[in-house]
């Protein structure tokens, strides 16, 4: 079985650390906890938040990729600055940090497999946090893990809106059975969170 080997560049690295950066301090401006210093909550939302946009864009860039598709990613700069001006002033994100732009071969089936791999990788984030929340007592690891439960299962549900460039939309052309199981499965999250953390007393 060929390795698949994933091909990035410089411009690449940098627009994914702004990219990165940016939702980061936008997030610690509106999700700021009162007990938290925001070097705080800075680092809350670069773990929590910040993974949670980064892994979603290069899911998309490795499925893409392994198609033999050209795959990068590419910060908008412009909306970095709004989202972190907006957060700052009103404590509420506008994040579209930027996005995978792919050249090559890609139909129907593979763009629905492309754009699906960002939310199911949201969703595998929100299991990864939720893991976290139940094995540990530290308040910190704590507000952690429900920031990135809340925020990738959030990702995960308004990437498969089925409009405009959204994700659903190519998942909803390609497979609809696929497409209303990754939603659900989101959506159970979304709903059965604060009853879980009722039940755990957290």
């Amino acid at each position: 079985m060929k390795k698949l080997k994933i091909k990035t560049s410089k411009e690449e690295i940098i627009d994914l650390i702004k990219a990165w950066i940016a939702v980061s301090i936008a997030f610690a401006f509106a999700l700021r906890d009162p007990s938290t210093s925001f070097l705080e909550s800075l680092f809350i939302s670069a773990i929590s938040v910040g993974l949670g946009f980064l892994l979603h864009e290069l899911a998309h860039k490795v499925v893409a990729q392994r198609y033999g598709c050209w795959a990068e990613f590419r910060s908008w700069d412009i909306m970095l600055v709004f989202a972190i001006v907006l957060a700052y002033f009103t404590n509420w994100v506008f994040a579209a940090p930027g996005a995978v732009f792919i050249s090559g071969f890609v139909g129907i089936p593979r763009n629905g497999r492309i754009s699906v791999a960002g939310p199911i990788t949201n969703l595998v984030l929100a299991i990864f946090f939720l893991v976290l929340l139940i094995m540990n007592s530290n308040s910190l690891v704590i507000l952690i893990a429900q920031y990135g439960i809340f925020v990738n299962t959030w990702l995960a549900i308004f990437n498969m809106l089925p409009f405009g460039p959204l994700d659903g939309k190519k998942v909803f052309l390609w497979n609809k059975t696929v497409y209303f199981a990754v939603l659900g499965i989101a959506i159970l999250f979304m709903f059965g969170l604060p009853a879980l953390e009722a039940i755990l007393g957290k």
